[in-house]
């Protein structure tokens, strides 16, 4: 595509990395080889010093996953992009690239379980030290700024409290600390949110989500300017190999395509339901940033924008009455949704957080975080409403 010309968010999404071969392919080429040929010995040499430009072995270059960096960057408004084997991939990569023993993480501790699990356990036994916080009390992040703070990590929404975090204040806090602010957007994806826009250094993707969208093939992703993520972060990938397979990239390429189209139809969707849900005499609370009743409605209308439309996203979490039990029994009654803790799909899923994606860390960080026994997650699909609501309705009726 043509750089002179900026071309829209669909357009992007659908055209945005493709480099055609010799036979001029209209779909974008799948390369599944581990290896490249080099024209001569010095040739090969160059291309491994990174003295000139030219595909070397697919832990670290490979066209096809290449596109999927490129098309991702231009729908986020990033300059580079390091395409990484799952979310949890990506978050380690950015981690291992930027941060060494005796730095200091400033934490949401509304975040996805394996992040917090990584941050305090993994990467605390090498030496690096986290705070966790409230997603959206500013005035603890700032508390918490250590002379050694080199990174603030927030995912907004959270997962799986659907609390905002705001974007440009936590930037203000991390100019202050001399720190980077790395934004999470699995859940709102480009489409409806561009934390760039907002004053991110680097956004993170968990592309099993929403950009591949229909529940095929893991994949993850570490965005920003350029110098940042070609450095340390690209070097870390390179040497480790927590590398994008070819194959993946290419389903998550066709995924992209369709990106706005889907998160516009499943958050309307989500939408509905969380009203539906609201008038429900069995639930006791509804989580969704699309609701004027969610704490930071305003908030989310003002960063969840990207589009031109306002736009929720399409996760509903929800608090049943009665706790496990009654929680229970709405996950065992679904019929249509299916019980996985994954996301993103167009098919609906269900999941009880407490008891399976934030089951490994303390109960006490559960509490903190806000996640109940009664919490359960829907990400919204494409099935008729009726049918899902029939579903929710029949657990907790």
């Amino acid at each position: 595509m043509s750089e002179e010309y900026e071309y829209g968010f669909d357009t992007r999404a659908v055209r945005a990395g493709q480099h055609r071969s010799e036979f001029n392919e209209n779909s974008e080429g799948l390369y599944l080889t581990s290896s490249f040929v080099h024209e001569s010995a010095a040739m090969a040499a160059e291309r491994f010093a990174n003295r000139a430009p030219g595909n070397v072995y697919s832990r670290f270059t490979n066209p096809t996953v290449d596109a999927f960096g490129e098309r991702l960057a231009a729908l986020e408004g990033a300059e580079a992009c390091v395409a990484t084997s799952s979310g949890m991939a990506a978050v380690l990569t950015c981690a291992m690239g930027l941060l060494k023993a005796g730095d200091h993480v400033i934490c949401s501790n509304a975040v996805f379980g394996s992040v917090i699990t990584l941050f305090e356990k993994n990467l605390g036994r090498f030496g690096v030290a986290t705070t966790f916080v409230s997603p959206n009390k500013v005035d603890e992040w700032t508390a918490a700024v250590r002379p050694a703070t080199k990174m603030l990590f927030v995912e907004t929404p959270s997962n799986p409290m659907m609390e905002i975090s705001d974007i440009a204040a936590l930037k203000q806090v991390a100019v202050k600390a001399g720190a980077l602010l790395v934004v999470d957007n699995c859940f709102c994806s480009p489409a409806i949110q561009r934390p760039f826009d907002l004053g991110a250094d680097i956004v993170i993707h968990s592309a099993t989500k929403f950009l591949d969208g229909q529940g095929r093939v893991l994949g993850g992703a570490v965005l920003g300017r350029r110098e940042l993520v070609m450095g340390e972060i690209y070097g870390f990938l390179r040497t480790a190999g927590p590398s994008m397979s070819a194959f993946n990239a290419w389903v998550i390429l066709k995924g992209m395509e369709t990106l706005s189209i889907r998160m516009r139809e499943q958050s309307r969707r989500a939408l509905e339901l969380a009203r539906w849900l609201e008038e429900h005499p069995r639930v006791e609370r509804v989580l969704y940033p699309g609701l004027e009743t969610h704490p930071q409605f305003e908030l989310a209308r003002r960063q969840q924008s990207a589009s031109g439309d306002f736009l929720g996203g399409a996760v509903v979490s929800f608090v049943a009455k009665g706790g496990r039990e009654e929680a229970w029994r709405v996950v065992d009654n679904c019929k249509v949704i299916s019980v996985t803790a994954n996301l993103g799909d167009t098919k609906s899923t269900i999941t009880h957080p407490a008891s399976t994606t934030h089951g490994r860390i303390s109960k006490e960080a559960r509490e903190a975080a806000g996640i109940g026994e009664g919490l359960l997650r829907v990400s919204v699909g494409l099935e008729s409403l009726v049918d899902v609501k029939a579903d929710l309705a029949r657990g907790l009726g």
